[in-house]
């Protein structure tokens, strides 16, 4: 825990005083929004008078009490090379070769973030990468418990060539190359994403606050600012109150010895005896995930109980809670190198027990460090290591809280850390591509992703535009109606555009790789985040996807499903529409579906009071239009009697 505050405080620390007049943001290379008046601002001595100038356009600003400044220039159109020069409190800065254009805020996790290199076909779209009115400002990755001005490392624009665009966000670039093909203006692409990251780090704390299931953590994300060994204690607490709610038993006092015996060394458990891949699932490194219990027990004498100790854990990969001696000591996310404090008079000569659970989402799931990296360390400088066998046992159905100061699973850490430092810019529109790390939270999806977008909209503009990627088909193909968490993630971002009139939905399920959580298909990704920014943002007459469903009613013994932004009339591949299910309070099971121009008609409804469509990780699904996009995934009630 002193770790974790003391890299948290770096991360606030206060900037050089001689930083630069113009925020990072603004740099060599940038591209700024057409069409809009242009913020810029920066920081200069208190009081300071600062003047900007861009082109013809100039402004007059003072700094305040805090020296942060803001001047607003008059909206321009597309064009350039202009300079953007600054001078106030005794200082000048120029920087060169600034385009006016369309902005466009890439975010999400690892599918945003994967870059152009690791893309099909990513050796010639490299090579091909030569149009310079295309530039990329991406921020790294920054987890922050408190909101930043500034960024916490150096950005900076790169102008797309075959030099710089192996690294730009693969989907943000083919987004880019469709849209130069019918919107012949710059465009700049802000690139803000982290692998592994969940919705709720990507909002503010005020926020998070008005929905009001985040409130307990962002009490303890607080505390753990004044107070981490409090804080630690209170999440130890409240981990095992929910377990006491959810889980059986108290598996951090109990007897574990009739757990199966981890293999030597422990490392990732991906092939441990009883941990299988997901049926249909078969990316290497996978395996099991979800939780895991871990128990090992440690021999101490009475003169090395006695001392002041710490137990080290090496890796630890992803959300680890530990206990000793049946005490909650702790937890940590993502650590390189584990370490929890363990308070005198906790450990005692003889037998004592030391047991973890271990929340991994994805791969290179547990104590992944060295052997050596286990033990428990003493005040004398020795170590005892944990080098009795280890045993384990899988939690079935069950994903604990998550730390809410855990860079990945955190509460507002994000957007204080990447977010808000970018300051109010001019964006066209936000591209959000996330969800994966969501699939065991879907009940709070909607609600936190709408606060997001309302939140994003006070910092860049009160009708920013969001584009949402459907996250992809991962996982096996269903062979009968079946739940899914990956299905209940895609409704949720299906219900939040339909609730927002200034967002369109990206429909993925068909472009995605069953046994890659990274589809490397980025180019269709491209091309339909172009053609939903196209109808939304741009306002052409085209639908931003393929058909949507509007309702369902009861017509008789049937139900009647009909559809919006139909192009032509309703079709199928290979004869009849499959993926249709009729489902009661109870059970859901496949519908025989027909066609007439834009609705679907199922037959035999029976008591049934919904219906799915295109439900499963991996469904195969075949209801189409003129448009040859799919229509997609959808759940939705009966109307009628």
């Amino acid at each position: 825990m002193r770790l974790a505050a003391f890299a948290f405080a770096l991360l606030v620390a206060s900037p050089a005083a001689a930083e630069p007049l113009l925020h990072p943001m603004f740099a060599d290379h940038a591209v700024l929004q057409r069409d809009q008046p242009i913020r810029i601002y920066g920081a200069a001595p208190a009081g300071a008078e600062v003047r900007v100038q861009l082109g013809s356009a100039s402004s007059t600003a003072r700094a305040a009490a805090g020296g942060q400044w803001n001047a607003t220039l008059p909206a321009m159109p597309a064009g350039g090379p202009y300079n953007l020069q600054v001078s106030g409190g005794g200082q000048s800065q120029q920087i060169s070769d600034v385009l006016i254009g369309d902005v466009f805020l890439c975010t999400g996790q690892s599918n945003m973030q994967l870059g152009l290199r690791r893309a099909a076909n990513a050796e010639a779209e490299i090579a091909a990468a030569t149009d310079g009115d295309v530039r990329e400002l991406a921020v790294d990755r920054v987890a922050s418990p408190t909101q930043l001005s500034r960024f916490n490392t150096p950005v900076s624009w790169k102008v797309e060539s075959p030099q710089t665009a192996g690294d730009f966000s693969a989907s943000c670039f083919f987004l880019a190359r469709e849209l130069r093909k019918h919107v012949k203006v710059p465009i700049g692409l802000v690139t803000v994403a982290w692998g592994g990251t969940r919705d709720r780090g990507w909002v503010s704390a005020p926020t998070l606050r008005t929905l009001g299931f985040y409130n307990d953590d962002l009490d303890m994300l607080a505390l753990n600012q004044r107070d981490p060994g409090a804080a630690s204690r209170r999440w130890d607490q409240a981990w095992e109150s929910w377990w006491r709610a959810h889980g059986q038993g108290e598996p951090w006092k109990e007897d574990t010895s009739s757990w199966p015996v981890a293999p030597q060394g422990l490392g990732a458990w991906s092939n441990w005896p009883g941990l299988f891949l997901p049926e249909g699932t078969a990316e290497p490194g996978v395996g099991f995930v979800g939780q895991l219990w871990l128990s090992t027990h440690v021999t101490l004498t009475a003169a090395q109980a006695a001392q002041p100790a710490a137990l080290e854990l090496g890796r630890a990969n992803e959300e680890e809670k530990s206990w000793a001696n049946g005490t909650g000591v702790g937890g940590s996310s993502q650590q390189p190198n584990a370490i929890h404090p363990l308070p005198r008079g906790l450990l005692h000569a003889g037998d004592n027990s030391i047991t973890l659970n271990i929340f991994c989402s994805w791969k290179n799931c547990g104590l992944s460090g060295p052997p050596a990296t286990r033990a428990i360390r003493l005040a004398d400088g020795s170590s005892v290591m944990l080098d009795q066998p280890w045993r384990y046992k899988a939690v079935e159905n069950l994903i604990a809280p998550q730390l809410p100061w855990g860079p990945m699973h955190g509460v507002g850490l994000q957007y204080n850390g990447m977010i808000a430092p970018i300051g109010p810019y001019g964006i066209k529109a936000a591209i959000w591509y996330q969800g994966e790390s969501n699939i065991y939270f879907a009940q709070h999806y909607q609600a936190t992703l709408s606060a997001m977008m309302a939140d994003w909209r006070r910092q860049f503009g009160a009708a920013l535009p969001f584009l949402i990627v459907q996250i992809p088909d991962y996982g096996p193909t269903p062979t009968k109606p079946a739940e899914s968490l990956w299905s209940d993630v895609r409704e949720a971002q299906r219900r939040t555009a339909e609730a927002d009139s200034h967002a369109a939905l990206v429909v993925t399920f068909d472009i995605g790789d069953p046994k890659n959580l990274h589809p490397t298909n980025k180019q269709a990704i491209g091309y339909r985040l172009a053609i939903a920014a196209r109808h939304l943002i741009y306002g052409e007459a085209l639908a931003p996807s393929g058909a949507r469903v509007i309702a369902a009613r009861r017509n008789g013994g049937g139900v009647t499903v009909s559809f919006k932004d139909v192009t032509g009339s309703l079709t199928a591949y290979n004869g009849e529409p499959n993926a249709f299910e009729l489902c009661d309070a109870t059970m859901c099971r496949w519908a025989r579906a027909t066609l007439s121009g834009d609705h679907v008609t199922l037959g035999d409804a029976g008591n049934a009071t919904r219906v799915r469509y295109c439900w499963g990780d991996s469904p195969i699904c075949t209801l189409t239009d003129a448009s040859a996009l799919p229509a997609g995934p959808f759940e939705v009630q009966i109307q009628g009697p």
